[in-house]
Formats: structure tokens, C-alpha cells, sequence
């Protein structure tokens, strides 16, 4: 019996954020005017620097509005923008509610991110009618029952899926099989391919390569010899190759790290440390959650000026102390900063191991280890109970950094968060 053909759906929420909101505003705050209707953004807290522009209306696309740029960028574009800012509290209900309905008609169905979400629709026919009519249903039924639109990406693999979900929006099913990439895929720029971003783009545009077409009629060896193995990867992208599957559950992470902009520029060794504290709480508190330890931790900074720099070490003996993590990250930063004042710290980990109760003893390493790893138990499982405030360390108290930092910032955090830690 010949198996069935792969139908693979990426359904993605159009403008997500400011979706979210118009819809939060119209049925629960007595709006008059839909957000999505007026020049209007998302956009973060401009005083923390976390000032970018998160969700754009349609009406702010034809004044050049972008995601990801500044909001002093986007108000010289148009000075009447509308911005509301994030709340991230709402989005996670929404998100909620969004992947409750596709779980509806597929069983499996993979949380890309978000406001994203892969469902592997094989052999539902007999359930839901033609790929097309199922995904008009799913379309319907989101924007019925939660009032904000999709897009939906119908293909036999992810990779085609995703491509035409992006295709003309808002409120659209688009179907992207391999027998139509020539037609609908090949004459579409380069940089509208999955994987091609703004650096990428431009190494193929000075070897002649401008459409999808083109890069997929390349001989795969020049764009190696070009790209390394990404050329090989962007290569079989634009011949629609894609042979990952939807997985429901989220693969096993393989390294933890967080990250923040800082609210003014640290220009002393002793606040950057402070903040690297602040960040190897997080991370360890992530490590020993997950049960593993990391022997692999890298720091990077970022300037005030943009540059970036970062430098890594591997640990003798992996870890998840919260101590031990920061010392590290103090001895990486004292041999990366050149003393430029600094405006964004990250703390990384890799080499992940689940050896959490074994450990080489040294004869001069005088260090408590297990009775630092007590102190990390006992903080965790107060934080976990009574939130992450419940204990800080004294450092910390009348500071402007705060105790646990990276990820999703305190503002922007849900109190499900804070409880989680």
C-alpha cells in the first residue's frame, strides 16, 4: 500500500503582537479604533533600551516601518506613529489559546515560536477534507473564536510550508508544493529564502545571484567554496530539500545562556561583574532545573558603540554553581574588555553533561563545592515556592541592576514567570 504524501501546515499569526492587542483593546477595554487599521506599533521601553519596534500595522509598512529597528529610527520615518507598549502577560494567553485550536485537528504540532506553529496534517483527509479546506477551517475557526488572523503555508516539508505562509497577507492559505517552486518560488529575491539574511545576501549578490531561481540552478560546490556549509544548506533550501520532521516535543537544548542590555553604559569593572552575577544566577538556576552541568562558558560583550566581542573557555569539570559560573565569567571577561563602556553582557554555556553528583577533587582546590551546591538547592527551592524575589544576594539591594537578569526583561515578564523564576 503506498504511503501517504506528506502535508505539512506553518500556520504564523499576522502581526502577532499588535494583533494581540487590538483584539485585547476592542473586546476588553471599549476601543473605538482596531490598531491594526491605524500607523501604529509595538514597541519596547526606549528608557531601559529596549526601545525596537516588536509589531508593525500594515498602514506603518508603507511608511517603511520595520521590525527590529529603533523606535527614534522608525518616529523620523513617521512622526505620527502610534506605539503601545508590550505586554507580554496578554501574548502568552493569546499564544495559548492559538495552539489550542491547531492541536484540535493534528496531534502533532510543533510550537516554532510564539506566534508560530508547524502541524504535520498527514493522512487527516478522511477528517478534515483536502489540505486547502482544512486549513480554510483552522483560519476560520482562529479568527472566530479569538478575532486575529493567520497565515497558513501549506508544502509536503517545513521548509516550503514556511515559505508560503509567507506569501501574500493578511488572513491567507497558500499552498507551496514542489511541483510549484518554479512558479512561485524561484523568481522571488534571494533574501526572501529562509536562512538568507542581509550578510548572506550580499556575498550572492556579488557572485550574480539575485533570485531564489538562480541560487537554486548554482553549481552546490561554488556556493561552498563561498558560504562553507551554509552555501550547501541555502543550496538545498531553494530546491525545496527539507527533511526535518514536526516534533511536538521540544528537542533537548544544548547549551543555556542569557543575556541583557544594561539601562546606561557600565564603564567599570566592578558593575560589569555585578552583571555578570545577575546573569550567572539565571543561567545556573536554568542548568540545575534541566539536571545538567556545562562544560563549556562563554562571555560576550557588546559596546556602546555596537562592536562585539566574546571569548570562551572549557571547564576542567562542568558545572551549574552559581559561583563557580560567575568566577569563570569574571576570568573570560578580565582577558576580553579593552575598557570601552559596555551596554549589552551575555553569559553563554555548552558541552552539556548530566553528571550533576560527580566531581575530580583537586588537592588544591580548597573550594566547598558541596556546600555550595547545598546554598543553590535551598535559594532554588525558595525562589520556586515564593518567587524569585523571596532571596538576593546583599549585593544587589539598592542597585540598578537587577538580581536575576537576561531573558525576558522584569517589565515584560508574566507573573507565572516571576513565580517560575
Amino acid at each position: 500500500m503506498e504511503s501517504a504524501k506528506p502535508v505539512i501546515f506553518h500556520v504564523d499569526v499576522n502581526s502577532a503582537f499588535l494583533s494581540w492587542e487590538a483584539v485585547h483593546r476592542l473586546r476588553n477595554l471599549g476601543a473605538k479604533e482596531d490598531l491594526r487599521e491605524q500607523v501604529s506599533a509595538v514597541g519596547g521601553d526606549a528608557a531601559l533600551r529596549h526601545g525596537i519596534i516588536l509589531a508593525k500595522s500594515i498602514p506603518a509598512k508603507k511608511y517603511r516601518i520595520r521590525t527590529g529597528e529603533s523606535i527614534p529610527e522608525a518616529l523620523q520615518k513617521c512622526s505620527h506613529l502610534k506605539l503601545v507598549p508590550p505586554n507580554y502577560e496578554l501574548y502568552g494567553r493569546c499564544s495559548a489559546a492559538f495552539l489550542n485550536i491547531l492541536r484540535q485537528y493534528s496531534p502533532c504540532v510543533e510550537q516554532y515560536s510564539i506566534d508560530e506553529a508547524f502541524l504535520d496534517m498527514t493522512g487527516t483527509e478522511g477528517l478534515w477534507g483536502t489540505p486547502v479546506e482544512a486549513a480554510h477551517c483552522i483560519r476560520n475557526q482562529i479568527r472566530e473564536e479569538t478575532g486575529f488572523t493567520v497565515n497558513i503555508g501549506i508544502s509536503e516539508n517545513k521548509l516550503l510550508a514556511k515559505m508560503a505562509s509567507d506569501f501574500r497577507k493578511p488572513d491567507q492559505v497558500h499552498t507551496l508544493w514542489k511541483s510549484e517552486i518554479p512558479e512561485k518560488m524561484w523568481g522571488l529575491p534571494v533574501s526572501d529564502l529562509f536562512f538568507v539574511g542581509r550578510a548572506t545576501e550580499e556575498k550572492l549578490w556579488k557572485l550574480g545571484i539575485r533570485t531564489i531561481g538562480e541560487l537554486a540552478g548554482t553549481e552546490p560546490e561554488l556556493l561552498k567554496s563561498h558560504l562553507k556549509k551554509h552555501g550547501e544548506l541555502i543550496w538545498a533550501f531553494a530546491n525545496g530539500r527539507d527533511v526535518s520532521p514536526v516534533q511536538p516535543e521540544p528537542p533537548v537544548n544544548k547549551g543555556y545562556g542569557n543575556s541583557m542590555t544594561i539601562a546606561f553604559d557600565v564603564a567599570d569593572a566592578s558593575t560589569a561583574k555585578l552583571v555578570l552575577l545577575a546573569l550567572a544566577e539565571t543561567v545556573g538556576t536554568r542548568l540545575r532545573a534541566a539536571g545538567v552541568r556545562a562544560e563549556v562558558l562563554c562571555v560576550g560583550i557588546k559596546s556602546h558603540d555596537f562592536r562585539y566581542a566574546s571569548r570562551q573557555m572549557t571547564l576542567e569539570e562542568g558545572t551549574n554553581l552559581t559561583m563557580e559560573i560567575h568566577r569563570y565569567a569574571c576570568q573570560l571577561f578580565e582577558n576580553l574588555w579593552d575598557g570601552t563602556p559596555i551596554r549589552h553582557m551575555g553569559i553563554h554555556t555548552s558541552r552539556l553533561n548530566d553528571r550533576v553528583g560527580m566531581r575530580q577533587l583537586t588537592l588544591f582546590d580548597g573550594t566547598d563545592y558541596e556546600k555550595l551546591a547545598r546554598m543553590d538547592e535551598a535559594v532554588d527551592a525558595i525562589r520556586r515556592r515564593y518567587g524569585r524575589d523571596a532571596v538576593r544576594r546583599a549585593v544587589f539591594q539598592g542597585g540598578g541592576i537587577d538580581h536575576m537578569s537576561g531573558g525576558i526583561s522584569r517589565e515584560k515578564r508574566p507573573r507565572v514567570m516571576e513565580t517560575l523564576g
